[in-house]
């Protein structure tokens, strides 16, 4: 009999199948948007403006650019463990690891795009403001990516036991060959 994930009725190896598809979907998009940040940000360093760009401006310019990088990095490194490890019946722990590492990518991307908006925001003149928008911009991401997403998890409700309050029972579900 083999193993049953869940609520699904899926082996152990179809329920990380499932979940490496899932990851890999969730994945494109992050490191879409990384690379076109990372991108802009190498380009930045060719402008007349950034020549004009010292002390402290300019160091949180390269943290920028290396947050980048390592977020660019880290986000395409499923790619390079499915690679090496494709065949070698491991993709439950694959998808753990993939999956952690997805989620260090995605932080390093939040800090990466705030402190690129801090440093837009002070070369806009913008001053102290420029740190508060900065920090609500990265409160604003805590929210939305980690806050409300373990709010629905701890809110979820418990899994239906069958013949329990108005869950079929497998005994009584229909079959397609019984009529309505």
């Amino acid at each position: 009999m083999p193993e049953v994930s869940g609520d699904r009725h899926e082996s152990r190896d179809e329920a990380a199948d499932r979940r490496w598809t899932d990851l890999v979907q969730e994945v494109r998009i992050a490191q879409t948007g990384a690379q076109i940040m990372f991108g802009f940000l190498l380009s930045v360093a060719f402008t007349d403006r950034f020549a004009r760009l010292h002390g402290f401006d300019r160091t949180l310019y390269e943290i920028v650019v290396i947050l980048g990088a390592v977020a660019t990095g880290t986000l395409i490194a499923p790619v390079t463990y499915h690679r090496l490890l494709a065949g070698h019946h491991v993709k439950p722990r694959m998808v753990r690891a993939v999956s952690r590492l997805v989620g260090l990518g995605v932080t390093l991307l939040a800090l990466a795009i705030g402190c690129a908006l801090l440093l837009l925001m002070r070369v806009a003149g913008l001053g102290w403001a420029a740190w508060l928008v900065a920090g609500l911009v990265l409160s604003w991401f805590a929210l939305c990516w980690v806050a409300l997403p373990l709010f629905l998890r701890a809110r979820r409700s418990p899994p239906r036991v069958p013949g329990q309050d108005g869950a079929p029972r497998a005994d009584r579900q229909r079959s397609p060959d019984r009529p309505v």
